[in-house]
């Protein structure tokens, strides 16, 4: 059986989002963020990097919310949350490595900026003021604007980022949606709300939310 071991508000919540989709039985070994919100070191046992998600399986260790969604979908999948048509196949592989690769380091720069002056000690805190708010200025507002209206010209014709349903690519764009909706300015963007309204409101996501427990982008 699958194990996940879930770090509480993290991105391995999709991964029990996309098993309850699945209708997958499935273990939770749960691990709390420390006072710093690091995940904790136990975590080091199951992976060297001692980061979330992590699942095992038949003997396997899967790290890298993208490969444990290809492995899922390829182990257990039988087709589901796969579209049939081959671009919009491709598509979704597209958004399986952009929502890592791409979305993620741009948003947690804008996490890094917004708490960099709170986090120095009280003489330098100006200076990092000036640094963070340079950052975000030049580098951080900009590229947020051209992703989100990157992702709204995805969702405009079908409200799915692959295809006519939900598929993985939508599972996989959730984390960084929900966290620029809740910290990025995006929930003004009408179809991206829309997108977060409409996978808060399915019943395998809701049972996601009762087997990992507190979830604050939900």
């Amino acid at each position: 059986m699958i194990t996940v071991h879930h770090l509480n508000n993290s991105r391995s919540q999709r991964v029990l989002w996309l098993l309850e989709e699945l209708g997958l039985d499935y273990e939770i070994v749960r691990y709390q963020r420390d006072p710093d919100m690091f995940a904790p070191p136990e975590l080091k046992a199951i992976h060297p990097l001692g980061k979330s998600p992590v699942i095992t399986d038949n003997g396997l260790t899967i790290a890298e919310t993208g490969a444990i969604v290809d492995y899922i979908l390829e182990t257990y999948g039988q087709g589901r949350l796969v579209p049939a048509d081959p671009k919009a196949r491709l598509l979704m592989r597209y958004w399986l490595h952009y929502a890592e690769g791409s979305a993620m380091p741009l948003l947690l720069l804008k996490l890094i900026t917004s708490q960099l002056p709170a986090r120095v000690p009280g003489l330098i805190r100006p200076i990092a003021g000036l640094i963070a708010k340079g950052l975000e200025a030049k580098m951080v507002t900009p590229g947020l604007k051209t992703h989100l209206a990157f992702w709204e010209a995805s969702l405009k014709d079908t409200g799915w980022f692959a295809g006519n349903a939900l598929s993985a690519a939508d599972i996989m764009m959730s984390f960084p949606v929900e966290a620029a909706v809740s910290r990025a300015g995006a929930g003004q963007n009408a179809l991206l709300r829309g997108f977060v309204e409409r996978i808060h409101a399915r019943d395998a996501y809701q049972r996601a939310l009762s087997r990992g427990g507190p979830y604050d982008y939900a």
